[in-house]
């Protein structure tokens, strides 16, 4: 029995290595659920090399009216127009070859209106582990690939 945990926890990390070890492993669609918010996102490849992340699909993108809901707390006025399932989350995201994790731009969280540092990487069961810091608090979200 301790046998079998070992092997699969060595799996599960040789999985997470790989996963870690190419910078295009990142592009997809993920879904996630935060703060009983359901949605999806989708990270792609830019031309200059990095990376974007934006919302594409929200379960509850209306408000009790039916209005589309918007992002209204950013805090780059020009975008509070901007319907709650189109909103880019982050742009510019680099990858690190000898961290092997992405890094090096801001994530957006619509819900607060605060952008914060952030690090992404895959964490041993395949999910992607995004962080956000802020000083010397962090938070850490999972999104599970559903989509390459």
């Amino acid at each position: 029995m301790l046998l079998a945990a070992m092997l699969m926890g060595c799996s599960m990390a040789v999985a997470q290595n790989a996963l870690n070890n190419a910078a295009d492993n990142i592009v997809g669609t993920y879904e996630s659920v935060q703060n009983g918010d359901h949605f999806k996102a989708k990270i792609e490849k830019l031309g200059n090399g990095t990376y974007r992340g934006q919302i594409i699909w929200m379960e509850k993108d209306r408000d009790a009216k039916g209005n589309k809901i918007l992002d209204s707390k950013n805090p780059d006025k020009s975008l509070r127009n901007t319907p709650a399932d189109r909103i880019v989350i982050f742009s510019g995201l680099k990858y690190d070859a000898k961290k092997k994790e992405w890094n090096d731009t801001k994530i957006y969280d619509p819900q607060r209106g605060l952008r914060a540092k952030m690090t992404a990487a895959f964490a041993a069961d395949g999910r992607l582990k995004i962080t956000g810091s802020v000083l010397l608090i962090s938070e850490s979200v999972y999104w599970k690939k559903i989509k390459e």
